[in-house]
């Protein structure tokens, strides 16, 4: 039984595919066909089903991938503590972030990331939470970001900054007030993105009891939403950290949210509880405190990183 079998077993689980995952390995599809037999051939069962069509693991061969992950993932880890050690940041981050978070942090954080730690082979995708989560226990991403909740086992959570909402107007809205309350808000005027904006406890409270919000069209992105409420009127709710991307026209539409509301969202990174790679971590919360206005950073990401 050697590495080079386990890092074969977590492949073809991966891509369920023997070509593809002998492509993703470097080898030939015969060369990795033929390690995963003599390892099925030593432990004396099966680790995959094959037929014309798929790949699907056993019973017994799920138990043994996940223990082929923990090793791929400890083994590729020794060089990595070792560089770390040496004041090195080396290997590499794979990144998985929230779609409605990943526009105000991506562009910016290839930029200074690459620069900084330019020996780091980056890769990031925009992904759901979770999907993030299964990702991240299947040791397929090292790092996850996105809106706070509850983390599954195996998971810690580091919470890193909390976002204001504000209201976005139509020009011709009815009550064109200096700021606004649930109350002056008339749920047939509110245009959502349901994911970003009315969806766990970090999003609005008054969106949760209001069920007749306009569902002619669900939104893929705040930029969307806005366009809407351009063209048709009403209303829509944008993170603080949209207010940018704003033209001056559109800006003059932007008003506070009063009271006693929650009106914001809260963004934690997401990594294995296992996970050792300090310096890794502290780098990305270092990238991020760079990218989001410090008013917003959490206390727990002020000081160095404690895992």
């Amino acid at each position: 039984m050697t590495l080079q079998q386990m890092e074969y077993v977590v492949a073809v689980d991966k891509y369920r595919h023997f070509q593809q995952a002998a492509e993703a390995c470097g080898v030939t599809q015969p060369t990795l066909s033929a390690m995963l037999s003599k390892l099925e051939e030593e432990l004396d069962i099966r680790i995959f089903d094959r037929t014309n069509k798929a790949v699907h693991p056993t019973e017994v061969g799920q138990k043994i991938i996940r223990q082929a992950q923990r090793a791929v993932s400890e083994a590729h880890r020794l060089k990595e503590v070792v560089a770390e050690e040496r004041e090195r940041l080396t290997g590499s981050l794979r990144l998985r972030i929230g779609p409605t978070i990943a526009p105000y942090i991506v562009p910016k954080f290839i930029e200074l990331y690459t620069n900084q730690f330019s020996t780091m082979d980056l890769t990031i995708e925009e992904v759901k939470s979770e999907p993030m989560f299964g990702e991240l226990q299947k040791n397929m991403a090292d790092i996850g970001i996105a809106i706070t909740g509850d983390a599954p086992d195996g998971i810690f959570q580091i919470p890193l900054y909390t976002e204001p909402f504000y209201i976005y107007l139509a020009e011709n809205y009815r009550h064109n007030k200096n700021s606004f309350s649930p109350k002056d808000l008339a749920s047939e005027n509110m245009w959502v993105m349901k994911e970003a904006q009315c969806f766990r406890d970090s999003a609005f409270s008054f969106c949760k009891g209001q069920k007749t919000g306009r569902q002619i069209y669900e939104a893929g992105s705040i930029t969307t939403l806005i366009q809407i409420v351009d063209h048709i009127g009403g209303y829509t709710i944008i993170p603080e950290m949209h207010l940018p991307f704003l033209n001056d026209a559109q800006r003059k539409q932007v008003r506070p949210i009063e009271g006693d509301y929650i009106s914001y969202r809260k963004v934690s990174m997401y990594i294995r509880n296992h996970e050792v790679r300090q310096r890794l971590v502290q780098s990305v919360v270092d990238t991020l405190k760079a990218i989001v206005p410090a008013s917003m950073h959490d206390s727990y990401i002020r000081r160095p990183i404690q895992l």
